[in-house]
């Protein structure tokens, strides 16, 4: 479906926003500064979306996507996280939604409302729709309907999440503005068959927090866009995060919520680093004393 290897969007020198075609080698820096062959073409399904003989000049990076229909979560997707928690595996996965409006740059800072009592990380293998998809068969390849894989953080306020506050509906506590910053890059399936063999790693100011391989997934991806394709259609530009895995802070005792100006870095192999700020309205402020662990 791709023809890209990794796609990057960005704004350059004189405004405007741009798709450029990405190296491997460009993953290396963040590439501001550099010159990149261009796309003709506003979103990257489109069939009029082309490699130009024109180039840019990275002045950010942007989100790969400029908006997207909906984003859908996935709960509790690895073993090692199911097992830090004490939870049984699930039968299906766990579905929830982030609104449209909670998506954010790669090196975006992350706004903060005083009231997103602890804060958590959640670094995630993102997968991007490519095609539109509804009820695929047992004989479908869901990985045909993939554009391509993305860093992304689904950043959430636990208080909100706990299930005396949210009755066990994760997407409020997951959906404030800017709480799924996604990137650097598109990478394309012909740079990522198998979305099962990756390294993700998160990094909290400097300190490891999570490691592991996308291949502890309880539910991997193609069985993932097959299960939400049962009568829903998945449009293109859909955005499916697809769980985080053991070391999210709502599991450490105590708990190393993230505060304000901590820097939280997500980094899978073969697509990059995401890397933002957290910038609380009020530092200060301190949940009610209702306040519970934090994790429903």
């Amino acid at each position: 479906m791709s023809s890209f290897d990794y796609l990057v969007r960005f704004e350059d020198e004189h405004g405007n926003f741009l798709y450029g075609h990405a190296t491997a080698d460009d993953l290396r820096s963040e590439m501001v500064g550099q010159s990149l062959d261009i796309y003709d073409g506003s979103v990257p399904w489109d069939a009029g979306f082309t490699l130009s003989n024109r180039k840019g000049r990275v002045c950010k990076v942007l989100s790969p996507l400029a908006s997207t229909p909906i984003i859908h979560g996935v709960g509790l997707n690895y073993k090692a996280h199911a097992d830090e928690g004490n939870m049984k595996l699930p039968p299906y996965p766990i579905l929830f939604v982030k609104f449209p409006d909670a998506l954010a740059n790669p090196y975006d800072d992350i706004p903060v409302n005083k009231e997103a009592w602890q804060l958590d990380y959640e670094g995630e293998l993102c997968v991007v729709i490519g095609k539109d998809c509804k009820n695929l068969s047992a004989t479908d390849n869901p990985l045909d309907y993939v554009l391509g894989y993305a860093v992304g953080n689904d950043i959430s306020s636990r208080y909100w999440q706990d299930k005396t506050r949210a009755s066990g509906q994760h997407g409020y506590a997951k959906s404030m503005d800017k709480f799924a910053p996604l990137g650097p890059v598109i990478a394309s399936t012909r740079v990522i068959p198998d979305p099962s063999r990756l390294q993700l790693t998160t990094h909290v100011n400097g300190e490891l927090r999570q490691k592991s391989g996308t291949d502890n997934m309880i539910f991997d991806v193609p069985t993932l866009i097959r299960h939400l394709s049962r009568g829903i259609t998945l449009r293109a530009g859909t955005v499916i995060m697809t769980g985080t895995p053991e070391g999210v802070a709502a599991f450490i005792k105590p708990s190393p919520w993230l505060e304000d100006g901590d820097v939280v870095e997500i980094e899978i192999s073969s697509i990059g680093k995401i890397r933002n700020k957290m910038v609380f309205e009020d530092a200060t402020s301190t949940p009610p004393d209702d306040s519970a662990p934090g994790f429903g």
